[in-house]
């Protein structure tokens, strides 16, 4: 148990794209230890920002698998709580303010690029490293030159707008269950989207923003988001809130060594409830798979 003086909040944040599978449930499983051997709480957000993919059945199949799982959240889009909304999508103007502080610092810039037109200067053939919310490095010569007038931001945003990493800086974290981490903004990531043309927060944003502003303490999330980490961090700093500390946690594999993903549907949740297999027995395989570190 920690000092009273420090209050742990942890979160879990589902995305409602597809049903949970087993990888997303280990590590919401090890948010919850985490937040209970600290005494601590842990807050569910709905992370639901992809219109084209989110789904309002995914969203109520994900917190009634979660419960069936016995995870308990004392915050949350379904018993409401000091930070409320817990949607995403409810949440816009508070993504909007923490923009139009970015553009008044001259940290942002507007971006007419394609994503083809990055991967291609980049010479990325694909998705950059497969992570998430990874983005290929945006190479300087599509960046505007420093000093130059930035438009306004329109009352309806129709155009990507991007954080400026200062190049060469060095920014480092110790994460929970990685250990020290380390990157350099401009050659293992460059600058990144915030906002985006269809008018919708990007995911690094909204992310900064909700963390911060509802209180949590430590990220426990998978470790394909730690590039996304580093990015953060930028935001947290030039926003002026303090950093959550970080717990990415090794990603789980099917039979072929494949990472599990949304396609997996026979390891979700819902197929394994319909299936007969316990709560009980899917959390003794976790405990099998990974031991949670001790505060």
């Amino acid at each position: 148990m920690c000092s009273s003086s420090f209050r742990y909040r942890g979160r879990i944040a589902p995305s409602p794209t597809g049903l949970l599978h087993l990888g997303h449930a280990r590590t919401f499983w090890i948010a919850a230890q985490r937040a209970e051997i600290h005494g601590g709480s842990l807050i569910l957000r709905n992370d639901d920002l992809d219109r084209a993919r989110c789904r309002a059945e995914f969203s109520r199949a994900a917190i009634e698998d979660l419960h069936w799982l016995g995870l308990k959240w004392t915050e949350g889009p379904d018993i409401g709580g000091p930070h409320a909304p817990y949607e995403q999508t409810r949440r816009t103007p508070r993504y909007r303010a923490a923009l139009e502080r970015l553009h008044a610092q001259g940290l942002i810039f507007p971006c007419e690029r394609s994503r083809r037109d990055v991967l291609e200067a980049a010479g990325a053939p694909h998705e950059a490293r497969g992570e998430q919310h990874d983005e290929p490095v945006y190479p300087l010569a599509f960046r505007p030159k420093t000093g130059t007038p930035l438009p306004p931001l329109e009352p309806t945003i129709r155009t990507n707008w991007r954080f400026r990493v200062p190049e060469g800086a060095v920014i480092e974290f110790h994460d929970g269950a990685l250990g020290p981490r380390r990157a350099v903004a401009g050659a293992d990531f460059g600058d990144f989207v915030v906002w985006r043309k269809d008018d919708t927060p990007a995911y690094q944003l909204a992310c900064a923003v909700d963390d911060a502003q509802m209180g949590i303490t430590e990220v426990v999330r998978g470790e394909d988001l730690v590039t996304s980490t580093f990015r953060q961090l930028l935001l947290f700093a030039a926003l002026e809130w303090p950093a959550p500390k970080f717990f990415h946690c090794p990603l789980m594999t099917d039979e072929h060594g494949v990472r599990l993903a949304k396609r997996h549907d026979a390891l979700s949740l819902r197929a394994l409830r319909e299936r007969g297999t316990s709560p009980s027995d899917i959390i003794r395989n976790f405990a099998k798979t990974f031991s949670i570190p001790s505060p």
